[in-house]
């Protein structure tokens, strides 16, 4: 049996006939679904991600993300956050492979790339949750840090949101003007502006950086709408956070995934009784939270298997009504499944003769 592997050319393809709009609204209305029948107690939550952290000169973490839908499949994440990545080696920060496994065999049934998959399914999270907690009227939008996620968030945001005014921050001037130029096809009015300008005037605002572990907040406290929705993505490492604490003890915090967040979100920062609904719950009892869409919101998101799942269930769909991809035989499957020696092709060594 051979594994299906979807390479660049692959999702090149798939973004230019499926389209970048209709493509993250279908990972939205997955995303919300999905939220929607965990949050009803239908679908199981993923594990933690465990891994490795890189300290010192190259800093960052490789992880692995694994997620089980029983009888169905189990899809397998490897992921590595390397901040140094952009200026050292023109790489993205994020770099990572998503494999789908049959859960009943074992068997590896598709291969394909992280890095895209990631940036829209994070995307897609933070629109449903501003779907679920911004005020409905909210058109200003904050990015604070600038890189290839800010891309995917806003696009999720436009689909959700009726943007009139984009406010952007970035620690490294150049990537806040390229944000420009990277985030035109959306045609949206975009504006540099300070930290502070942004907390006060957005209606949404996200915050995407590579802060350094300990040198949080990114920006400082302060004055803000009083129906400010955050959506905080940087925040998924032990001792990284983005958010000042005291604004987080006046905002109703939900949060992705309640055990890593308290590891490694922003709710490092705060006491379980402090912790407010997960997404999943909020999606399946929306009645019990809308009135918070009049009050200061935070959505505490680290990532989750369970959307990677989800957002490869979207991509192998799309790819399959577009006949994308390649098969090959990556997994040894021997003739004689009792003999791993057996393999087709192979031939045996002649014996040598003695005399």
């Amino acid at each position: 049996m051979d594994t299906w592997l979807l390479c660049q050319d692959d999702m090149v393809r798939l973004l230019n006939v499926v389209g970048r709009d209709a493509l993250m609204q279908r990972l939205i209305a997955t995303l919300e679904d999905g939220f929607t029948e965990l949050g009803h107690g239908r679908r199981a939550e993923s594990p933690m991600r465990s891994g490795f952290t890189r300290t010192g000169d190259i800093p960052g973490v490789i992880e692995i993300m694994p997620h089980r839908d029983p009888d169905l499949g189990v899809t397998v994440k490897t992921v590595s956050y390397s901040p140094h990545n952009v200026d050292d080696h023109d790489l993205p920060t994020i770099l990572g492979t998503v494999a789908r496994i049959d859960d009943n065999t074992g068997r590896l049934v598709a291969l394909t790339d992280g890095v895209l998959l990631t940036a829209l399914r994070t995307g897609a999270a933070s629109a449903v949750a501003t779907r679920r907690l911004a005020h409905p009227d909210s058109q200003v939008v904050g990015l604070i840090g600038t890189g290839a996620q800010a891309v995917t968030q806003l696009h999720g945001l436009s689909l959700v949101m009726d943007i009139q005014q984009v406010l952007v921050h970035d620690i490294e001037d150049a990537h806040a003007k390229s944000f420009v130029a990277r985030a035109a096809f959306l045609g949206l009015d975009i504006e540099l502006a300070s930290p502070e300008r942004i907390l006060a005037q957005s209606d949404v605002l996200c915050t995407a950086t590579s802060v350094p572990v300990g040198a949080g907040p990114v920006f400082p406290d302060g004055d803000h709408r009083p129906h400010l929705h955050i959506n905080s993505l940087g925040a998924d490492e032990i001792g990284k956070t983005e958010l000042p604490v005291s604004l987080l003890r006046r905002a109703l915090v939900c949060v992705d995934h309640r055990e890593q967040a308290r590891q490694e979100g922003e709710c490092q920062q705060l006491a379980e009784d402090e912790i407010g609904p997960s997404l999943a719950y909020l999606c399946a009892h929306p009645e019990e939270w809308a009135h918070h869409r009049e009050s200061l919101t935070v959505f505490d998101s680290t990532g989750v298997a369970f959307e990677d799942h989800l957002a490869l269930d979207v991509i192998m769909k799309a790819a399959t009504e577009l006949g994308l991809g390649t098969k090959l035989s990556i997994e040894c499957h021997p003739d004689d499944v009792l003999d791993p020696y057996s393999l087709r092709g192979h031939v045996p060594a002649t014996p040598l003769l003695t005399h």
